[in-house]
Order: structure tokens, then sequence, then C-alpha cells
């Protein structure tokens, strides 16, 4: 078996492709494809995993490699894609090794999260499931909004479409089924739930999650870089208003929601 030192590390390279282990034992590199490696964490509760993947991803941002073009960080593991003309595996997984042998296990966080305070509609046009997914959690639809606007959800990666924020869920008594029979429109900041996953759906898009209320700001700013105002680690808490309030939020973009809460009236 060959091998690669990588600042003290070993990298164990079973021939052109396999998967590869460092300095970081909670670390495996895999090839995936002739342009791109994942990153996988592993022997680690499902916290520590998700902070470690995100710390990597940060890390190998912040180097910089030439030919890198995307790190897509999820709940425990990073995919990093690449131009194959602008480099190759081997400097890629030599990059991802030394990060992941310099953070060690459990990497303390980079950036500070931020609290998002999203006001929502529920019920009704907005969320024409609300009462479905009551229904099959036994609870009141007033229960159900209780629970999804009662504590802070924390955003874990983002998804499609356009970074759609994929937070945890509420804590409902259990998961939440999707649509039998998906939508081929879902509106610009419909708020959904599936599984033990919540959303907001950031532009408007085909969709199978059901829908329980809708937030008048702008997901997303189309003229600022990143387009999202948010990030992995960072919060939302959601707060139920009437109907009749939507107009007072409809001018907002999410950034202008970061705590302390913006109020209206």
């Amino acid at each position: 078996m060959n091998s690669l030192l990588v600042a003290g590390s070993t990298v164990n390279a079973p021939g052109a492709k396999g998967t590869y282990t460092n300095g970081n034992r909670n670390i495996t590199i895999a090839d995936c494809g002739d342009s791109a490696l994942v990153a996988k964490a592993v022997g680690l509760a499902a916290e520590p995993a998700w902070q470690l993947v995100h710390a990597l991803a940060d890390a190998l941002n912040a180097v910089q490699l030439t030919g890198v073009h995307e790190v897509v960080p999820t709940y425990d593991a990073l995919l990093v894609e690449f131009d194959c003309a602008a480099t190759d595996h081997d400097t890629v997984r030599r990059v991802l090794a030394h990060e992941a042998a310099r953070l060690g296990p459990h990497p303390a966080p980079t950036t500070p999260p931020r609290r998002f305070v999203v006001p929502v509609v529920y019920g009704g046009e907005f969320g024409p499931d609300l009462p479905e997914v009551a229904a099959q959690l036994g609870l009141t639809e007033g229960e159900i909004i209780a629970l999804h606007s009662g504590s802070d959800l924390t955003v874990r990666c983002l998804g499609a479409p356009a970074g759609a924020p994929m937070t945890d869920g509420p804590p409902f008594p259990k998961p939440v089924p999707r649509l039998a029979s998906p939508r081929t429109r879902v509106d610009a900041g419909s708020v959904a739930v599936a599984g033990r996953q919540a959303v907001i759906c950031p532009m408007p898009s085909p969709g199978g999650w059901p829908l329980l209320g809708r937030t008048p700001v702008r997901v997303l700013d189309l003229h600022s870089d990143p387009i999202t105002a948010y990030r992995p680690g960072d919060t939302f808490r959601f707060r139920s208003i009437e109907h009749q309030q939507w107009d007072d939020y409809a001018d907002l973009s999410l950034a202008d929601c970061t705590d302390p809460e913006v109020r209206h009236g």
C-alpha cells in the first residue's frame, strides 16, 4: 500500500481510487468520480460530526485551492468539486488531509452563529397542509404552530434550490410524511416540514414537503454575494403573524430579521 505524508499525517492511498484516512481518525476521504472528493465524519455522534465537516469546509474555503470550485458540507459529509483540468485528486486530497489533521476531532466554531426571527402566516392559502399535518400527528393546528415557532431551529446545510436553508425540525411527536403527490410549484417563502427537518423555500420551485405557512420576507438577495444572509450554524425562530400583517413585512429581506427582532406596528 502506498502512502503520502501530509503534515505529519499518513494518508493511505490504495491505488488511484478508494477511501483514504489521515491524521484525523474521524475523517475519511474518498474519490467521487473524476472531479470530486467526499470527506465523511466517522465515529462521532450527529452533532460533533456536523461541526467537524462544516469546520473542514470553512478551512478548505479559506485555503482557496486553485481548481476547487464548490465545497458542499451536509450533515456528516463534505463534497469537494474541482476542475480536473486545473488540479487533481491527489492535490485536493493532500490539502483536505492536512486541514483535517490540523482541526482535530472537535474543532471550535470559527464564526459566531446569528439568529433570525422569521415572521410566518400559518394556515389558509399560505399553509394549505397545516390541517393534514395536525391530523397526522394527532395535534391541533394551534399545537403544530406552537411547536414550529416555539424554539430556535439550527440551519444544518444549504439545499436545493438556491441555497434553501435546511434546518432541524420542530419537536413534533413523530416524523411528518412527504406529500403523496408533489406540487409542481411552491411559492418563495413557503415554510415546509418533512421527516425531522424543516425548510424555507427561497424561490418558486416544485416540492413535495407539506406547507405550514409562508413568510412575507425575501429569503434571497440576488444582488448580494453570497445571495443568502444565513449560513449553516445560524438559527431561525419562526414567529406567527396574522394575514393582515403581511404588508408590514413584505418589503423586508431575511437579512433585516436578525436578532434583535424587527418590530412593526
